[in-house]
This record gives C-alpha cells, sequence and structure tokens, in this order.
C-alpha cells in the first residue's frame, strides 16, 4: 500500500498552496498571544504537577488494520514523550458521558478553541467522528495537524497522529460519571514529531505550552457544552518518558523494555 494512499485506498488530499501556509505561518503568533491572553486572565484554577515516568506511562497499541504507511507512531518521533491528563468535574451538566461524548465526537470543533485549531475531516463520511476517519488539525503555524480515528465508543473517542503531525503520538477524550456530576478527561501520549520539533516542544517549551493551552480550553469547552461548569478546577497532570523507552517500541507500540521487564 502506498503512502499516498492509506487504508482507505484512495489518494490524499493535495497539500494546502503556499498562501495558505503563509497564512498559518502569520496566525502563529496571533493565535499563541490570543491563547496565552486568555490563559492569563482566566478564573478557572489550574492545578498542575510534573514528575518522571516509566513505560507504565506508554499508549495503547495501535490497531494493527489502522496502521499504514502514513503512521506517524510514537518510536517515529524525536525526544522524550510527554504523557499528559487534562480532566475536569462538570458539575450541573444537562447530557450525561453518553450523550456528551456523541455531541463531542459529533464536531471536534464545537469545544475547540478556534485561535489554535480547526479540525477538518479529510477522510470518512460527512457526520461524527467515526473509526478509520481522517481529520487535519489547522494549527497557528506553518505545520498541520493530520490524525485517524483509531477507536470509538459510547464515552471515549481516540485519534492517532500521522505523518506530518507536529507531534507522534496518540490523544484519548473520555467522560464517566463522577457522582452527580461528569467526569472529562483528555489524556495524551506524544512527543515531538521530528528533531526541529523537539527543539520547539521540549527544549524551547513553546509548542508543550500551546498544547497545555489549547487542551485547557477544549476541556472548558466541553464543560459549556454539557450545559454545567468546571467545578474545583483544571487537574493537570505531565509524565516525562526517556525518549529511549520510545525507541525500543514497534510500530504498533509494543515495548521491548515492557516486555522484558514483565
Amino acid at each position: 500500500m502506498s503512502p499516498q494512499n492509506g487504508i482507505h485506498g484512495a489518494a490524499r488530499p493535495a497539500k494546502p498552496p503556499p498562501r495558505r501556509r503563509i497564512g498559518a505561518l502569520l496566525r502563529f503568533p496571533v493565535g499563541v498571544l490570543l491563547v496565552s491572553w486568555e490563559y492569563m486572565w482566566r478564573v478557572t484554577a489550574f492545578h498542575r504537577s510534573e514528575t518522571d515516568g516509566d513505560h507504565g506511562d506508554l499508549p495503547p497499541l495501535l490497531p494493527h488494520e489502522l496502521v499504514d504507511d502514513l503512521t506517524q507512531a510514537l518510536r517515529d518521533g524525536a525526544g522524550p514523550m510527554f504523557h499528559r491528563r487534562f480532566s475536569v468535574r462538570i458539575e450541573g451538566a444537562v447530557m450525561g458521558p453518553e450523550e456528551l461524548m456523541e455531541a463531542v465526537a459529533a464536531d471536534l470543533n464545537r469545544p475547540a478553541p478556534s485561535t489554535v485549531a480547526v479540525f477538518h475531516k479529510t477522510r470518512g463520511a460527512d457526520g461524527p467522528a467515526r473509526v478509520g476517519d481522517e481529520y487535519r488539525v489547522q494549527m497557528p503555524g506553518p505545520w498541520d495537524g493530520p490524525v485517524r480515528v483509531l477507536h470509538r465508543d459510547s464515552v471515549s473517542l481516540q485519534l492517532g497522529t500521522l505523518r506530518g503531525h507536529l507531534e507522534a503520538g496518540q490523544i484519548r477524550f473520555s467522560a464517566r460519571r463522577d457522582g452527580g456530576a461528569i467526569h472529562f478527561q483528555v489524556e495524551a501520549w506524544s512527543r515531538a514529531g521530528n528533531r526541529w520539533a523537539d527543539i520547539l516542544y521540549s527544549r524551547l517549551r513553546v509548542t508543550k505550552e500551546i498544547q497545555f493551552n489549547m487542551w485547557v480550553h477544549f476541556v472548558l469547552g466541553v464543560a459549556a457544552l454539557a450545559g454545567g461548569r468546571a467545578q474545583g478546577g483544571i487537574n493537570i497532570s505531565t509524565r516525562r518518558i526517556p525518549a529511549e523507552l520510545c525507541r525500543n517500541t514497534d510500530r504498533w507500540g509494543r515495548s521491548s523494555v515492557a516486555a522484558e521487564s514483565g
């Protein structure tokens, strides 16, 4: 199967024209400033923690049937991996977990901050996200983030990165009951997609903070979508995993280190 065809057997859309790429580059500082301004003046409390991680923080295995030449697996990236969780307890929600995740999957742009990311479906039928669908996440910089839907059930949605993404890894959105409230979480397993991105991501921390701001806004957007409010602020945990653990994985994400230790 050629890199241009992927699992669906049809040619990929053409790359964005130079004019749009230049426009994206010009939007980069504007988007960062807008999101940073909102972040600085937001009254929501943030509870952040950063610790060292281990092979137990590696992402779920990629489904065999959804891995092809377009897949940008964890081992394809550069630098350390960051296992991050952004979670919020939503009080007063008018939706249950299933209804909320159905709304999120129906239109990922509803909770997403438009100054940082816009989701364009490039593969799959119109309508909600389905397994095998692909999106181009337009971001405020000289890059776009292609992703593929790896899993979907009534209370979760999982995406994986494709070749050309600024990051290599996976992300999962999930909702569950928490007493009389809804617990919503964005869980990301990601490392820089290449050495240049590693400089921006883990060394200068530019894109790492952009990711932080994006998912903070996303979980707050989900709370609003649910018709409730974020109770007790947002919890953000980050675990840093050494690059060698990522290099010791195969194309599906199986870790030789975990196998030896288990």
